[in-house]
C-alpha cells in the first residue's frame, strides 16, 4: 500500500489532484491517497473548491513508502520563488518512494535541483517559463508524460490523468489500468509521447 500524499497550496488546478485521485482511488488495495499542505486546513483551488488538508508537519518522519504528489496551477508562480517552501518538497520527496507531478507541479519541483540532468515534461503553455525557471533540467518539449527514475512528470492538467493510468499500468499491470480507463469511461492516451499541444502552443 502506497500513501499518495498530495501537497495541496492555495490556486492549485483542481483537475491536476482529482483527475489521478479518481484513478488512484479506485484502487484502495494499492493507494490511499492523503491531503497534506504546508499549514494544514482548508486549502482553495483556482475553481474555488475548498479542501480539508493535514499539515505535513503531521508526517511520520520515518515514512518512505509514499508518492509525493505535486499539482500545478497558478499558485505555483509565486511558490518557485518560496525557498522553504522549496525545500520542504526536497525534503519529502528524499523519502517518497515515488515523485509524482502533474502541470507546472514540475516546474516547482524542479527547483529543488532534483530533477538537474533528467527528462520532465510540464503544461506546454507555461512550457517557456517553466524552461527558464530550472534551465538545468532536460525538458522534453513533445510528452503527455516522462518518466526518469522514480520521478514522473506530465503535461498540463488533464495529462495527469494519462499519466496516472500509466503509472498503475507500470506498478499494478496494463489489464489494471484499462480497466480502470474503461469504467471512468476516459479515453486514455497510453503513449506518453502523443502531444497534440506541443505544437499548438509552440509554434
Amino acid at each position: 500500500m502506497l500513501e499518495v500524499v498530495t501537497i495541496l497550496f492555495p490556486d492549485f488546478e483542481t483537475l491536476d489532484v482529482f483527475g489521478p485521485v479518481e484513478i488512484f482511488g479506485r484502487l484502495r488495495e494499492s493507494f490511499q491517497p492523503e491531503f497534506y499542505s504546508r499549514d494544514g486546513g482548508l486549502v482553495i483551488s483556482t475553481q474555488n473548491v475548498k479542501v480539508s488538508t493535514r499539515p505535513v508537519s503531521e508526517m511520520d518522519d520515518s515514512k518512505s513508502d509514499f508518492i509525493l504528489f505535486i499539482p500545478g496551477g497558478h499558485g505555483t508562480r509565486q511558490l518557485v520563488n518560496d525557498q522553504a517552501y522549496v525545500d520542504m518538497l526536497k525534503a519529502l520527496a528524499g523519502k517518497a518512494e515515488y515523485v509524482f507531478t502533474v502541470c507546472t507541479g514540475s516546474t516547482l519541483f524542479a527547483k529543488t535541483g532534483l530533477l538537474d540532468g533528467k527528462r520532465a515534461t510540464s503544461n506546454k503553455r507555461a512550457f517557456e517559463w517553466t524552461k527558464t525557471e530550472r534551465p538545468e533540467v532536460n525538458w522534453v518539449n513533445k510528452a503527455r508524460w516522462v518518466k526518469d527514475g522514480k520521478t514522473y512528470t506530465s503535461s498540463g492538467v488533464s495529462a495527469g490523468m494519462d499519466m496516472a493510468l500509466g503509472f498503475v499500468s507500470d506498478l499494478v499491470g496494463y489489464d489494471t489500468a484499462k480497466r480502470i480507463s474503461n469504467e471512468i469511461e476516459y479515453d486514455w492516451h497510453e503513449n506518453p509521447d502523443w502531444d497534440p499541444f506541443a505544437d499548438l502552443y509552440q509554434q
